[in-house]
């Protein structure tokens, strides 16, 4: 195997915003699993990659992991030559059910029933594309992903890096992945403006993205647009609540805004979300700072 397509379980934890307590489990479930070389190192490939950003939208999107541990198991069963399913196949859903389309025939993986015309054209609203189309184009966003996320794990320059991504979104206006991980870039290198437009080309594509909006909330911060971070980390908070790092970056730039009551509410989400974090210790100073402790003793 190439070895421009292996990353190691810290590089897709950082790429792909997943703990190794979710890869851990996910691979106890049989439904992506690290590849081992012959020193026993586990790695992933890119098609891995896709498959883990399958599941983890699929999850967010509410359906369950078991739920979708059988579905696969079913699949693998009924599709023969499909040995990564999530890699290869179009796979979707509306928050409950998983449905997986091949060659323009979409199949319910439990009952291995196609899903007719009709039925396509009654969910259609409803469903949302979580792997990636087939397509030419697609599959140029593909390459050039690949490209851009082998260059970020240091096969390559961070300028490299950033290229490859607008080539990947040039081929596909929809990869959203392209536009945060190269937003994130220039937010790395200090480019805050650029980072933003990034973000907000994110947003724009879907609204209800928590990470576009909290990646966004904190660029506004670093350019000194306080109130404009409070509202998009708002949206982040409210999207995903059990985002640590939201509620810390949230309740800072409170801070700022000396919205104290504001912001004891989430140093105390961060501490309940991150109790033994690196930060955990100045958010609980902070909740002990004169005016936030005030904050919590006026009445509503």
């Amino acid at each position: 195997m190439d070895a421009t397509n292996r990353f190691s379980l810290e590089d897709v934890q950082r790429i792909l915003g997943l703990t190794s307590k979710q890869l851990d489990h996910w691979n106890r479930l049989g439904l992506v699993s690290p590849q081992e070389e012959e020193k026993g190192t586990p790695f992933y490939d890119f098609r891995d990659l896709i498959g883990l950003r399958t599941v983890k939208q699929l999850v967010e999107q509410g359906v369950r992991a078991n739920h979708l541990q059988r579905a696969l198991a079913a699949l693998r069963e009924k599709l023969d030559k499909a040995d990564a399913p999530l890699a290869e196949l179009r796979v979707l859903s509306d928050g409950k059910d998983v449905v997986v389309e091949r060659h323009g025939a979409r199949l319910e993986p439990l009952s291995g029933q196609f899903v007719l015309n009709f039925e396509t054209r009654e969910i259609k609203e409803r469903v949302r594309v979580i792997a990636l189309p087939a397509g030419v184009s697609k599959r140029s966003a593909d390459n050039w992903f690949a490209r851009a996320l082998a260059c970020e794990s240091g096969k390559g320059t961070r300028a490299e890096a950033i290229s490859a991504y607008d080539h990947a979104f040039e081929a596909d206006p929809d990869r959203i992945d392209a536009l945060l991980n190269c937003g994130t870039l220039h937010y790395e290198d200090g480019n805050f403006e650029k980072a933003a437009k990034y973000f907000r080309r994110a947003i724009a594509l879907d609204s209800a993205n928590a990470l576009a909006h909290f990646n966004l909330g904190s660029v506004l911060d670093e350019i000194g647009q306080v109130e404009a971070a409070r509202q998009h980390l708002r949206l982040a908070v409210r999207l995903r609540p059990e985002n640590a790092d939201a509620r810390y970056n949230l309740a800072f730039v409170c801070e700022k805004l000396s919205a104290f009551s504001e912001a004891r509410e989430h140093w105390q989400a961060y501490v309940r979300l991150d109790p033994t974090g690196p930060w955990s210790s100045y958010a609980r100073q902070r909740l002990a700072s004169d005016k936030i402790a005030k904050a919590g003793n006026t009445p509503h």
